[in-house]
């Protein structure tokens, strides 16, 4: 198994499974774990490689926002890169969130990451290609049509949203896929905002 861009580790199982995860998440991510191994330690197993990328601040520079609510009933607004940082630590705190207007591409440019996914699409094709964001999956038709508009063509099932923007949750979702066979992965997102652990 190797992971290119960022590293997973899955020998110390307590460290990839949260303990305030259900039972049944719980026994998915052990299950993905022994697939995973299991895939890793044989030699019969095929390369199979996928490019991930986020999308705020990496494919996209949007200027959509997300409503958080208080339990004190203050209200404010983050962007993209705030939700990332402060979503466990808000949701601790009990905020709740309006994601009606992150489930739209607000204001959308290219960002910095976005040759770099054309150039892929160009070489290998689409079908390789995924886009994995805390946004709300609602979101994905916006995203599809923003990413269409700059030339990159994916497939609609090829776009996540986790509507969650800790880094295990990403982690995880990477996790489904070494279990599926992939072990070539390439994961492009702002390093100063997180890294999957």
């Amino acid at each position: 198994l190797r992971l290119v861009g960022s590293e997973m580790c899955i020998r110390d199982r307590s460290r990839s499974i949260p303990a305030d995860a259900s039972i049944s998440k719980q026994l998915n991510i052990m299950s993905n774990i022994d697939k995973t191994m299991k895939l890793a330690r044989s030699v019969d197993t095929p390369e199979k490689g996928i490019s991930v990328f986020d999308f705020d601040d990496t494919l996209a520079r949007t200027n959509s926002k997300i409503l958080v609510t208080m339990p004190d009933g203050k209200k404010t607004k983050i962007d993209a890169t705030e939700f990332a940082k402060r979503d466990a630590e808000l949701t601790a705190k009990g905020a709740k969130y309006d994601f009606s207007e992150f489930n739209k591409v607000v204001d959308g440019k290219k960002g910095p990451l976005a040759d770099l996914a054309l150039k892929r699409q160009g070489k290998f094709g689409s079908k390789n290609i995924f886009v994995l964001t805390a946004r709300p999956q609602l979101a994905a038709e916006a995203i599809k049509k923003f990413l269409d508009g700059i030339g990159l063509s994916l497939p609609l099932a090829n776009i996540t949203g986790l509507e969650n923007g800790s880094p295990q949750a990403k982690a995880d979702w990477v996790l489904s896929k070494t279990a599926e066979g992939l072990s070539l992965i390439h994961i492009s997102e702002p390093t100063r905002r997180r890294g999957i652990s």
